[in-house]
């Protein structure tokens, strides 16, 4: 992982608002922010984590990359995520196809997050199989191997953690109760 810029707080400080206001309305407080060009390009929060409403394609980066690209994707050099948590592996992939250079995110999901997955390592080993081999360039033109996209953790953790903490202590908030993330997260300082 790679140390974070002076603007990723402040970025951050967006989706945290995001978060926050998620996890008023009884939500996961996950917020992101797009930015391009010091410009917010596109923004979402997590929807659909309530009992009676559930579904996992709601999370805050997928309804921050539909955003975006409603308004057409538009982009002035590099595009970065800010994430209030890590993004799952569903995110990741979405936010890599649709050409996110770069991924701030505050929380660690020690439960579900896809920061630290190996991309160059197809998963299926149809490649092998047919003869080709790490060190052979064929692996340049996996589709997420050869991004380059810079990740970057721990930015406004504190803040983040903290609404973590509160979502997590509602007794109404079912949403990941019992897991392995709301025990982390109580736990962890």
């Amino acid at each position: 992982m790679v140390s974070y810029k002076e603007e990723d707080a402040r970025w951050m400080k967006q989706a945290l608002t995001l978060a926050e206001r998620a996890l008023k309305s009884g939500e996961f407080p996950v917020g992101c922010v797009l930015v391009s060009d010091n410009v917010v390009v596109g923004s979402g929060a997590r929807r659909h984590s309530k009992d009676g409403e559930l579904n996992e394609l709601d999370h805050g980066e997928i309804v921050a990359l539909r955003d975006w690209l409603s308004g057409g994707g538009r982009r002035n050099g590099t595009v970065s995520a800010y994430c209030t948590m890590e993004p799952c592996l569903m995110c990741m992939g979405a936010l890599i196809l649709n050409g996110v250079d770069r991924i701030v995110y505050a929380y660690e999901d020690v439960m579900g997050g896809a920061a630290g997955i190996d991309r160059c390592t197809p998963l299926t080993g149809a490649l092998e199989s047919l003869g080709y081999y790490r060190d052979q360039n064929i692996f340049q033109e996996h589709l997420y191997c050869s991004n380059n996209i810079e990740i970057v953790g721990g930015v406004c953790r504190n803040e983040s953690l903290a609404l973590f903490k509160e979502f997590f202590r509602n007794e109404q908030n079912t949403y990941w109760k019992n897991s392995l993330l709301a025990k982390y997260t109580l736990k962890v300082e």
